[in-house]
């Protein structure tokens, strides 16, 4: 069709479809993955059949319903499933914004299927697990360096679950000193994840959210104004979403620290920070790295990930217990913290997600680490002085250079053309690429976030950068072409994109979709 018709500088792209029906449908009485043998006589006289050991309340009431497929079927179903989805293996990943998408190495990959971390379980004896807590210590060591901060804990899953141990730190801190009915607000930034603000109110402060001035910092009088004997404390990520870094953060954290509250700081991602800035020097008495970002460990999908929750000396005793410790001989898991928040999660956290990232900082060591992020900054410089010649883009607020990544803007292209950002976002997937806009609020209008880090190279910029401009010039010379796409996707514009918003449409499992359909439960 002429109208799809691209450049040679656009990948030609076509994504699989093969509308696979979920596991459960695949279901065939009888068939079988695996045909577990009998236990031979011996074993049978020694042990029994296996199940009659088993106490009579932990014995199920019915076989769990689970669907029964043979190997065959079962890899093709996940293979075919792979077709269908794009990342970072896969395509140019720069458009999962604030995200960090970036290269893993492989070789990490095999140390985390090695039998000897696989076959770990959290509840055995410390003394059968030395090797796995020297892992996690190491790396607690290495984040110190990292970060300036005393102490860390790898046990929240993610950066939002980080969020909400800090917050409930900076609660208990207040009420060990007598202060927790006074201090009930927290200052933030509306360029900071929403998770901040959210996980405060969980918490139940009040949030007090600052604004950014016409260049786009935070506005420091407006802090001033904002702090008092009620503030418990001031939570930030810099650089924020749009990429704009603070440099007076420092006199923020002053100004906090003297009106009585804490100061602590999402580094979610770090990727432009590693090796020039720390959260110590900054004023922070507490911070998080999401490791699935800027440490080189996998999403995947949303989990399982690692908010590595680091603090100041002062505020150890608060953190979730129990975190690694060595006494010059053996590592050992410390429960004695008085003041602990209590768990935040199961466990120690993800060990897997600990290793790989434990092995990425090795293998880099320190100027490695600079490395990354003096890459990160010139790759998305680059990327940031290409898209503001777009017909159509800019880069709203604070002219000049941003650190690791820029919140753009399509607002001139929507008001010129009727082109909007959810256009430009499906005309995206015809050439295999991923683009993101903005968590909301909106505040900057029709908006795309890209991040490149430092795995992407100048030609992989180039192609993402060639995609967007041919999608600028098909916006203003026929918006059909972009508001009707996706045409190479495995599935077109849907009529009715409204059903996220509506749980009672939502089907999280597939007990919960026999319900709503009214469906057997039984497969």
């Amino acid at each position: 069709m002429e109208r799809i018709q691209r450049k040679n500088k656009v990948r030609d792209f076509h994504q699989a479809k093969w509308n696979e029906p979920i596991i459960f449908e695949l279901h065939q009485k009888g068939e079988r993955g695996v045909d577990i043998p009998l236990s031979d006589q011996a074993v049978a006289a020694e042990v029994g059949n296996g199940v009659s050991a088993i106490p009579e309340g932990m014995l199920r009431k019915e076989k769990p319903n689970l669907p029964e497929i043979g190997q065959a079927r079962v890899l093709r179903h996940y293979v075919r499933l792979s077709q269908e989805t794009l990342g970072s293996d896969f395509n140019v990943e720069i458009g999962q914004g604030t995200c960090t998408m970036k290269y893993i190495p492989k070789i990490n990959e095999l140390l985390v299927r090695n039998p000897k971390i696989m076959e770990l379980h959290p509840l055995q004896d410390e003394s059968t697990v030395q090797g796995m807590l020297e892992i996690i210590y190491n790396l607690d060591v290495c984040m110190r360096e990292i970060s300036g901060m005393d102490h860390f804990s790898f046990q929240p899953s993610g950066g939002t679950q980080a969020l909400f141990a800090m917050a409930s730190i900076a609660r208990k801190y207040h009420e060990s000193r007598g202060e927790a009915e006074q201090r009930n607000e927290i200052i933030t930034t509306i360029f900071s994840h929403p998770s901040q603000a959210a996980t405060a109110a969980v918490k139940g402060f009040k949030v007090i959210t600052l604004h950014p001035d016409e260049e786009g910092f935070p506005d420091i009088e407006k802090l001033k104004a904002a702090v008092s004997e009620r503030t418990a404390g001031f939570v930030v990520a810099n650089p924020e979403d749009t990429g704009i870094y603070n440099p007076r953060i420092k006199e923020f954290t002053d100004i906090v620290h003297q009106a009585g509250g804490l100061c602590y700081y999402d580094q979610a991602n770090a990727n432009g920070l590693l090796g020039i800035t720390r959260a110590r020097e900054a004023g922070f008495d507490m911070c998080f790295f999401n490791l699935h970002k800027t440490f080189a460990a996998p999403h995947m999908c949303g989990g399982p990930a690692t908010g590595a929750l680091g603090v100041v000396e002062e505020l150890k005793e608060f953190l979730p217990a129990p975190i690694v410790e060595f006494d010059g001989e053996k590592y050992y898991l410390n429960e004695d913290l008085p003041q602990s928040i209590g768990k935040v999660r199961a466990f120690h956290g993800v060990a897997q997600t600990v290793l790989r990232s434990y092995a990425w900082i090795r293998a880099l060591g320190p100027d490695g680490l600079k490395e990354v992020a003096q890459t990160a900054v010139l790759n998305n410089n680059y990327l940031y002085s290409k898209i503001q010649k777009i017909r159509g883009a800019s880069a709203p607020y604070v002219k000049g250079q941003r650190l690791e990544q820029v919140r753009y803007s399509w607002e001139q292209m929507a008001q010129e053309t009727g082109v909007t950002t959810e256009d430009v976002q499906r005309r995206m997937t015809d050439f295999g690429l991923h683009y993101w806009t903005s968590h909301h609020p909106y505040i900057v209008p029709q908006p795309f976030t890209l991040e490149p880090t430092e795995s992407y190279s100048k030609a992989d910029l180039d192609e993402y950068i060639a995609a967007l401009e041919q999608i600028s010039e098909e916006a203003y010379e026929n918006p059909e072409i972009v508001q009707d796409a996706p045409y190479n996707s495995t599935i077109h514009k849907l009529d009715e994109q409204d059903f996220l918003d509506h749980p009672e449409k939502w089907c999280i499992t597939w007990r919960a979709y026999q319900k709503k359909t009214k469906q057997p439960e039984r497969i």
